[in-house]
């Protein structure tokens, strides 16, 4: 995803940083996924991203908001990614393949931020409430108007709840991602997008 001119945060999975608070996002995610979040220090993420301990709380209000800073970001910046993506597909079918393969090489190209989303996150109750009432939710939404879609025009079975099939995607692309962090083995996590479509496809047509 390209950084964009506009105020918007860039991309946390290729941001490296030319700005102190890009550089301590992307610190944090590395010591999230590296330690975890709850033995991760302040004093850390200062050090990976060659800043001075009281520098992160000018920023941010501490650990906690850090990780719901990197995960809010990640989010939007997926979306609106997405979005453009999709901005000119009107197939059904193909906007349901896009949507699958752009998750898994969005996080495929960054395994820390697939941990950090995928791992720490939801270690804490708290967290997962607070951040599904907005962002998940978002995607959801997303995933269901195609569907939505394609039973309108006819190109999918309208048996099919939209808002159940959403989560079905949601969780068949979740759990990929989960074992591919999980996994001793290197692999392209992508690879797989096709058949997942197939997969996906042939329950909604």
């Amino acid at each position: 995803m390209a950084r964009q001119a506009s105020p918007t945060p860039a991309p946390l999975e290729t941001a490296r940083g030319t700005t102190k608070r890009e550089r301590i996002l992307r610190a944090a995610i590395e010591v999230f996924a590296q330690n975890g979040y709850f033995n991760a220090k302040v004093s850390e993420i200062a050090k990976s991203a060659g800043v001075a301990d009281g520098t992160i709380y000018l920023y941010f209000d501490g650990k906690e908001d850090l990780l719901v800073t990197v995960f809010r970001e990640h989010t939007r910046n997926y979306l609106q990614s997405l979005e453009k993506a999709l901005a000119h597909v009107r197939r059904p079918e193909e906007r349901i393949r896009i949507a699958i393969r752009h998750h898994l090489e969005t996080l495929g190209r960054d395994r820390q931020l697939a941990i950090v989303a995928q791992v720490e996150l939801r270690h804490s109750l708290k967290f997962m409430s607070l951040l599904s009432q907005q962002e998940v939710a978002d995607y959801l939404n997303m995933l269901r108007k195609m569907i939505e879609h394609g039973q309108s025009d006819g190109s999918f079975r309208r048996t099919i709840h939209p808002q159940l099939g959403a989560k079905a995607v949601f969780g068949i692309l979740d759990e990929m991602v989960t074992s591919w962090i999980l996994s001793e083995k290197d692999y392209d996590l992508a690879a797989s997008a096709d058949q997942i479509a197939d997969l996906v496809l042939t329950g909604l047509l």
